[in-house]
């Protein structure tokens, strides 16, 4: 007979592993809030250590220090000195903006706004003519100079910011869209007054838009038909008249004015400025002597009414 060999079980024991997982690095808190909300060139900000320097600081012997005028922003670790007059136009989402086309692209248009780079405009953030609402084809990306073209002024609204600075715009609503016959006048953003609408008709029948950006184009009304959609590209070829002209020049001036003496600009202090002018012929607004009589009469006129 074979020998039946017995095979006994073996006896399996499981250790728990004993082991501690490696100890976490501590977690380094967040430097306090800045006690220094607005500063001056030179100004001492904070210590470098625990800080990141941002726009509008400079680092000297392990120190922050201002190198613009503005308030302190802070972002966790992030210090930056956001300029109270920016030399650039600082874009904030849902900003009115009149800009000026300067390339186009594909499926996009660049576009000025005075901003450190230039805007860009997507084929399909725009209306097309007459409103039509469908989606973009090949067809319409061939034809986007008949839309648009180079050195075409538009008014637009900011949609978004990226944080590489890149800013996207939209025309969406009817009333944004290429604009006609008139004067762009190009001054700070800092002049500009926000307010709810910026999209205004002077009692004197002329239109404005005053762009968050510091653009303002200034031009005579357009009568729509009731019912008729223009996608935001209605043109008129029609001569402006002579009347029409004079006003449009004498809105020009009375901005100017008023960016001379920094009195905000919007539409009751373009309207107060432009009722004190009339006194005045439109070639004599441009003299010194009379545009200085005349902001001094802005100036105590504004001071009264408001």
């Amino acid at each position: 007979m074979d020998d039946e060999a017995e095979f006994e079980p073996e006896t399996v024991e499981r250790m728990e592993a004993s082991e501690e997982p490696p100890p976490r690095p501590p977690k380094v808190p967040s430097p306090p809030p800045l006690s220094t909300p607005r500063v001056n060139p030179g100004c001492f900000i904070a210590q470098e250590a625990g800080y990141i320097r941002g726009h509008g600081t400079i680092a000297l012997d392990e120190r922050l220090y201002a190198t613009v005028p503005g308030t302190v922003e802070q972002i966790n670790r992030l210090i930056t000195v956001r300029p109270f007059r920016s030399p650039r136009y600082l874009p904030e989402v849902g900003d009115v903006v009149v800009g000026r086309i300067t390339e186009v692209v594909q499926k996009r248009w660049k576009v000025d706004i005075y901003a450190r780079q230039d805007a860009y405009l997507q084929l399909s953030a725009v209306n097309l003519p007459g409103g039509e609402l469908r989606r973009r084809s090949a067809e319409d990306e061939l034809m986007m100079r008949e839309y648009l073209k180079e050195s075409d002024i538009i008014s637009a609204e900011v949609q978004k910011v990226t944080e590489d600075g890149m800013i996207a715009l939209h025309t969406r609503s009817l009333k944004y869209g290429k604009l006609g016959q008139g004067i762009v006048i190009t001054l700070k953003p800092s002049c500009i007054r926000r307010s709810k609408t910026h999209f205004h008709t002077l009692p004197c029948g002329v239109s404005m838009i005053l762009g968050n950006n510091g653009y303002i184009w200034v031009g005579a009304t357009v009568a729509t038909v009731e019912g008729q959609q223009s996608g935001g590209f209605l043109q008129s070829s029609e001569a402006i008249s002579r009347v029409e002209r004079e006003a449009i020049a004498r809105v020009h001036n009375v901005i100017r004015i008023l960016a001379d003496i920094s009195i905000a600009i919007y539409d009751t202090s373009v309207i107060i400025a432009y009722d004190l002018s009339l006194a005045y012929t439109v070639n004599t607004l441009v003299t010194p002597s009379v545009r200085k009589e005349l902001a001094e009469m802005i100036r105590v006129k504004i001071a009264l009414e408001t």
